[in-house]
């Protein structure tokens, strides 16, 4: 197939253009660049440079490529910025997300895969979440990830739309062979920032909270490599060919690491001291999220590959202590 990967040039897209290609499919690039690099996007990937909202141009791009499918991962995701600024979340993730969604029926492209969050739970009443929990976002980005869900829900039942939603737990990581890997400014991932500080690139790590109900006194999260969560988007297109189909899957490994646990795992990869401080809890963190992803192992016979915690570090290791400006 011919896949319009939208936001094809920022972390989990760029990583997941390169599943497409190794499954046998075509991809295509649309990105703005604004979170983006274009050092991301493979040679010989088409890249289109522009806004999704802009349906004349979005529009001569299923055209000119003969698109079959759209996986859209063009959103803002910093969860602080969707609080103080939330007419640029509304206006970016549901707006734009909505003026893609209207083309694309028009042009009859009619399957859609979506990278939407486990911040559409919220805090959650119990661990391991699964689809069917409550969806009561905290912040104005899980809100905005939610009402895209909500829409697809609405396109389908109107006009026949395909959809997968993959809801991701702490995507990390970086490919394999050490191409690309995370590169956002500002950063605001634990392994990341983590690593950054080992490096001397940032002043010691926070660490938010060392009081919660878990074993070593720090949050607990689902971390899930970026090639495992690709994976799952391409296994998802082949039961997207019935129109109306709507799928719904978490992505995370089930198994959930303390902050404190990534920093001795950064330690150990480094083989150098994290430099931390401990700081007060941010307001809504969760003490706990670890996602059931049984149903994506059932249904799309998918099963992440990376689960030891300190091979995903090694592998962002590996990016960024080789490219410690990101693609600059």
């Amino acid at each position: 197939m011919n896949i319009l990967v939208v936001g094809g040039a920022g972390y989990i897209g760029s990583h997941c253009v390169r599943q497409i290609i190794a499954a046998g499919h075509r991809p295509v690039v649309l990105d703005n660049l604004v979170c983006g690099h274009a050092k991301a996007v493979p040679a010989g990937v088409p890249l289109y440079r522009g806004d999704l909202g802009d349906q004349p141009f979005v529009r001569q791009v299923l055209r000119a490529e003969r698109i079959d499918a759209v996986m859209h991962f063009a959103a803002f995701i910093n969860v602080g910025e969707s609080v103080t600024a939330p007419l640029r979340y509304y206006r970016n993730n549901v707006v734009r997300t909505l003026s893609l969604l209207e083309t694309m029926l028009e042009e009859g492209v009619g399957r859609f895969v979506f990278s939407s969050t486990a911040a559409v739970y919220g805090i959650p009443e119990k661990t391991p979440i699964a689809e069917d929990a409550p969806k009561l976002p905290i912040n104005p980005y899980g809100q905005t990830k939610l009402d895209c869900e909500n829409l697809l829900s609405a396109l389908a039942a109107a006009h026949g739309l395909s959809f997968a939603v993959f809801r991701y737990f702490n995507a990390c990581g970086a490919a394999a062979d050490g191409s690309i890997g995370e590169a956002h400014a500002p950063e605001t991932h634990m392994i990341p920032n983590a690593i950054r500080a080992v490096l001397g690139l940032t002043p010691p790590l926070k660490i938010f909270g060392n009081d919660y109900p878990t074993p070593d006194g720090t949050c607990l999260r689902d971390y899930i490599h970026v090639d495992d969560l690709a994976r799952a988007h391409i296994a998802a297109l082949a039961r997207l060919a019935a129109p109306g189909t709507q799928l719904h899957y978490n992505l995370g490994t089930g198994v959930p690491h303390s902050n404190l646990e990534i920093v001795r795992a950064v330690e150990r990869v480094s083989g150098k001291k994290v430099p931390f401080t401990f700081a007060p809890r941010r307001a809504g963190d969760p003490p706990a999220l670890c996602a059931d992803a049984s149903r994506a192992r059932a249904e799309l016979n998918w099963t992440p590959r990376f689960t030891d915690i300190t091979e995903i570090v090694a592998s962002a290791w590996r990016w960024h202590s080789a490219n410690p400006n990101g693609f600059r």
